[in-house]
């Protein structure tokens, strides 16, 4: 009776029934998480680069790219001293990190402390916690409980973009695009995009504290139970500072030691290889981020709810769908599942590609009245663009229901055990290239194509984006044979 149980649809779902209380710590601080790095790291990046710092497209894009590099560099390098210090005091650097730089980007508009004091900490501070938190799933969860787990990761990062995005238009309607909110009792003013910043600020914090109070050192759970294992001092009676040291240079030593090792194993070529094909894929979200939100603006006008538009409307199918097919394809590779809703997601971008006027007889039917009035709260008729970017973000979530939860758990199941944290984290050098790529090319696109004046040609941005997506799908299908590595747990 209790295997009928778990069979069903339901059932699926039941295995997450006396995991350890890490596990639901670790999807409650992703939300909060999820919440602080959108509202200061995607859609108000941009903005707030050229509207508090005064910089052009070109020039906002490459500190984009300089910035999403590093950061990229940072998750590649701390992921094995993560295997070396442990998920908790990792955890409390990164969200510690976090709370500084916010501060810094919330308060002050020079450029040469806005940068070096706030965004480049911002970067290492985000690097301790992606890695870290994927580890932590498969750390606190079961061999049955993995493919559910990291559905629900992931849906609870998506509720996270949703919170981000709905504030992100609400606190731009409110203030206005380039408005100001007065520090209570304080008597200064700081920009509206400096206040979506702070608010990023307000919640990091819960995160330091959670982590601190609630989360044990040493929990791992195992098909046999959980287990723990204390955290002892490695250097009890030293003096704090000096036994901290100490620690950090034996975890660097044990970070070189892991970090050479993994280029012996010939399967860590294979996923290096299997990630160099999906990062085209992902050059549509960093697009979303960085492109988007000037192009949007500069098509519908400033004030257009792009939040809702794409954070909290593909973050609402994501958290519905993404637990949903988690469960339907359970039996499913990550490898096979990978495939598909990277198909899915390519082909999505094509409806931003496509004059809006094929759109025009949508927008003035039912579909636009929903979208425009219902929803969104427009008046007057309804810009075709906003159902062609509807139709894209619908299909984009499908596909990233199937495949980006799966792209969590991959490294995380090919990886050798005490090396997940390197996995994970060295699952994001190929990125490197690709947040590199973007940022750096959208102020171009969006100074050539879609420019603050004169004439534009938008569709061209995205018919690029969606030709170079689809080298995703073809690659993995055409190199399965040789990439392709055994995942623990599946025949």
């Amino acid at each position: 009776m209790i295997e009928a149980k778990e069979e069903s649809f339901i059932g699926k779902f039941m295995v997450l029934k006396g995991a350890v209380r890490e596990l639901w710590l670790i999807f409650g601080t992703k939300v909060l998480t999820i919440t602080a790095y959108a509202l200061v790291g995607t859609s108000t990046l941009g903005l707030w680069l050229s509207s508090d710092l005064h910089l052009n497209d070109q020039h906002a894009g490459i500190v984009i790219a300089s910035w999403s590099s590093v950061l990229t560099i940072f998750t590649v390098m701390v992921g094995s001293l993560v295997d070396a210090i442990g998920i908790r005091k990792s955890l409390l650097a990164g969200f510690g990190l976090c709370v500084i730089a916010r501060f810094v980007m919330s308060f002050f508009s020079a450029q040469w402390i806005a940068l070096p004091l706030g965004l480049l900490p911002l970067a290492l501070g985000e690097a301790l916690q992606t890695p870290v938190m994927v580890s932590a799933v498969k750390r606190f969860s079961t061999t049955r409980q993995r493919s559910i787990a990291f559905s629900i990761y992931y849906s609870m990062m998506n509720v996270g973009f949703a919170v981000a995005g709905w504030t992100f238009d609400k606190v731009r309607a409110g203030l206005g695009e380039h408005g100001h909110y007065t520090i209570p009792y304080a008597g200064f003013q700081i920009s509206t995009y400096q206040t979506l910043i702070l608010l990023g600020l307000l919640f990091t914090i819960p995160n330091l504290l959670i982590t601190y109070f609630c989360m044990r050192s040493g929990v791992e759970a195992t098909d046999e139970g959980p287990k723990i294992r204390p955290e002892e001092p490695k250097y009890p009676g030293e003096p704090f500072l000096r036994a901290f040291f100490l620690s950090c240079s034996d975890a660097l030593k044990e970070w070189k030691r892991i970090f050479s090792s993994l280029w012996a194993q010939p399967s860590f070529y294979k996923f290096l290889a299997f990630f160099g094909f999906v990062v085209f894929v992902k050059l549509i979200l960093y697009h979303m981020y960085y492109t988007f939100p000037k192009f949007a603006l500069r098509e519908l006008g400033d004030g257009a709810p792009i939040g809702q538009i794409f954070s909290v409307l593909n973050a609402v199918i994501v958290v519905v769908l993404a637990p949903v097919v988690g469960a339907l394809t359970q039996r499913f590779s990550a490898y096979k599942a990978v495939v598909i809703g990277t198909t899915i997601t390519a082909l999505s971008v094509f409806f931003m590609a496509m004059p809006p006027a094929l759109f025009q007889g949508l927008a003035d039917g039912w579909l636009g009245n929903l979208i425009g009035h219902t929803w969104l709260g427009l008046t007057g008729p309804v810009h075709p663009l906003y159902v062609a970017i509807v139709l894209c973000v619908v299909i984009y979530s499908i596909g990233e229901s199937f495949y980006s939860p799966r792209l969590y758990e991959y490294p995380a199941a090919i990886a050798p055990k005490g090396q997940e944290g390197s996995y994970l984290a060295l699952s994001m050098l190929p990125y490197f290239v690709a947040k590199f790529f973007v940022g750096a090319i959208s102020g171009f696109l969006l100074a050539h194509y879609c420019p603050a004046e004169g004439p534009r040609h938008s569709q061209t941005i995205w018919l690029i984006v969606g030709l170079m997506a689809l080298i995703s799908p073809v690659g993995l299908i055409l190199a399965r044979r040789y990439i392709q590595v055994h995942e623990a747990g599946r025949e």
